[in-house]
């Protein structure tokens, strides 16, 4: 365990080290519009193509998923119920029911009085772009002992239920000893059911698969997973279905983390892959996070998104996070083992409060400079294809040179492999730096060819490298113009 902790903490070291090398480019997402504290943007499913984004005061607005839109209506304003502030409190998200489109529930988190989270019901109004905030039913209230680790992410998973995280009850080294105690909804991510039969003394009910439910102990029966000191965001990777959370550390590391069921992940025994202040502890039976991240690369972590969209092929199957405090954006590549690549990709105008995923799955941050901003696409002429020959599968995986080499302006980079599996190709510079993530998904058995238009390339020497069921093949490509 504790050689784990050294490795993985020379990993964070290198991320640190990686803090002055931005080589990707923020562009504006709707231009005309400002907002004052996002914290949160999402869509409603498949009612239409709309943005909403949350204010952080009270306010929910929506407009059309255009970036020439010019003007955003207002969906809901509860700002008279919300207790918000400089810092974590106040109105935190939103989340549509999947069935959005037919019955018009939506669901909020947010602060009041001198404090409780809320978790509420409401419906949309006759008019599709207002909610009715007199619509509001109270499905959860817990006390907040601190301003601070609110948490405040609410989602519906795969399954149709609803996700929400809340942090450790706040102020500073767990202070309340919420952490490590399941007895309690704070430090924890929670599942519910507000569909089903409600359980008693609830306003919902409790998915019979729930890791706790029926304990003998009193431990909350609420609870997916805990021992998390600010869940500030977490998503699901619409791919996969996996549920990764930024946590945001306490004195010297961040941590990502996948979520399992059942899962305690470390606070405060742990903090990252470390003992919490102290030398040695026992980390028996803990989650480990995917990664975690120094002072010298931030301070306060912002969890994002797996990247599914298409205006950034490069990007795909990426988990894209950043850091409020230095503003550091990065993609990490993760092979369900370990991770296999964490790359800075830029540095944001203003401290980022969240990310947010659209219908189509483009991602944006929201930063507190007011804007919204998504990566500049990729080149058009880099947009590429996968096709499968006829014929029966190989005895073994092959990447074979591509044809013709030298390229000019067009390419073939042939696969074959004998057995379906996680394929992912990846174009690299001269220098090592990764130009490009052909495919990055999972690919049946047989013979495949890769087309690139390489006409965007300046002329050099390439490498092309294919990544399947733990193997690497790597050749080389010249690219003349």
């Amino acid at each position: 365990m504790h050689l784990c902790f050294v490795l993985l903490g020379l990993w964070a070291a290198s991320t640190s080290a990686l803090s002055h090398e931005p080589h990707f480019q923020l562009q504006r997402a709707f231009p005309a519009l400002d907002f004052e504290r996002p914290v949160f943007l999402t869509h409603s499913g498949s009612d239409g193509d709309r943005i909403f984004v949350v204010e952080q005061q009270g306010r929910i607005f929506v407009f059309p998923n255009r970036d020439d839109v010019e003007e955003a209506e207002l969906f809901l304003d509860i700002r008279p119920r919300v207790s918000d502030g400089p810092n974590e409190a106040g109105l935190l998200s939103v989340a549509f029911h999947p069935a959005y489109a037919d019955n018009g529930r939506l669901f909020i988190c947010y602060t009041a009085g001198n404090l409780v989270s809320r978790i509420s019901e409401l419906r949309v109004s006759s008019n599709p772009n207002r909610a009715d905030a007199d619509s509001e039913r109270l499905l959860l209230e817990i006390d907040q002992p601190a301003a601070n680790h609110n948490g405040g992410q609410i989602a519906f998973g795969p399954d149709g239920f609803l996700y929400i995280g809340f942090g450790d009850g706040g102020a500073s080294n767990d202070r309340f000893h919420n952490g490590q105690d399941p007895t309690t909804l704070l430090g924890a991510i929670l599942r519910i059911d507000i569909d089903g039969p409600h359980s008693v003394g609830l306003e919902y009910g409790i998915p019979a698969d729930n890791p706790f439910v029926s304990n003998d102990d009193g431990w909350r029966e609420e609870i997916w997973a805990y021992g998390l000191r600010n869940p500030w965001r977490f998503s699901f990777d619409r791919a996969t279905g996996e549920l990764w959370t930024g946590d945001v550390g306490q004195g010297s590391w961040e941590e990502i983390n996948i979520i399992r069921r059942g899962g305690n992940y470390g606070w405060n025994v742990t903090e990252g892959f470390h003992c919490f202040r102290s030398s040695s502890c026992d980390a028996q039976g803990l989650a480990e996070p995917v990664l975690e991240y120094d002072r010298g690369a931030g301070k306060s972590i912002t969890g994002g998104y797996v990247y599914r969209g298409r205006r950034k092929p490069s990007l795909f199957g990426a988990y894209l996070y950043a850091d409020f405090i230095t503003r550091n954006v990065w993609a990490l590549h993760y092979d369900g083992r370990q991770v296999t690549e964490n790359k800075l990709l830029t540095r944001a105008p203003a401290g980022v409060s969240s990310f947010g995923e659209d219908e189509a799955g483009e991602v944006y941050l929201l930063a507190f400079d007011g804007g919204i901003y998504g990566f500049e696409p990729d080149p058009p002429q880099l947009e590429t294809a996968v096709h499968l020959e006829s014929g029966p599968p190989p005895q073994g995986f092959k990447l074979l040179q591509n044809f013709p080499n030298p390229s000019n302006p067009e390419t073939s980079i042939p696969f074959v492999l004998p057995a379906s599996t996680a394929v992912r190709l990846e174009l690299f510079d001269v220098l090592g730096r990764r130009i490009l993530t052909l495919v990055d998904g999972p690919i049946g058995a047989g013979t495949h060819q890769f087309r690139l238009d390489t006409s965007a390339l300046p002329s050099s020497v390439y490498f092309y490298r294919l990544h399947a069921d733990g193997q690497i093949f790597t050749r080389k490509m010249v690219v003349v113009g």
